[in-house]
């Protein structure tokens, strides 16, 4: 896969999760990632922090400074309207290469 389909997964999964459990903090949004896929997708702090950072400039998430339930300052995100609205675009897009890759995976 090229560099931009990865971060284009990686910014779909984040903003799924984001989608499915309201606020979260970026290691929350990592557990969430690996428990929804059971396990098979392990994402890196190293390309998390990089992409929350990608799609808040983008406007598709926002972020503030909270406590944690262990009383630790931590940045949670939000889903923003901007960022529903590209949720969409980008599962209607990953399902069709899904559909894509299918057709040519029988046809093989």
């Amino acid at each position: 896969m090229s560099r931009s389909d990865l971060q284009g997964s990686l910014d779909l999964l984040v903003l799924k999760t984001l989608s499915q459990r309201g606020r979260l903090h970026g290691y929350g949004i990592v557990l969430h990632i690996q428990k929804a896929s059971d396990e098979l997708l392990q994402v890196e702090e190293g390309s998390l922090y990089p992409a929350l950072y990608r799609i808040e400039q983008k406007g598709w998430i926002s972020s503030e400074w909270a406590l944690t339930e262990t009383n630790r300052q931590a940045k949670y995100y939000r889903l923003t309207a901007a960022g529903r609205k590209q949720l969409q675009q980008a599962e209607e897009s990953f399902e069709q290469m899904v559909k894509g890759i299918r057709a040519m995976l029988r046809y093989a």
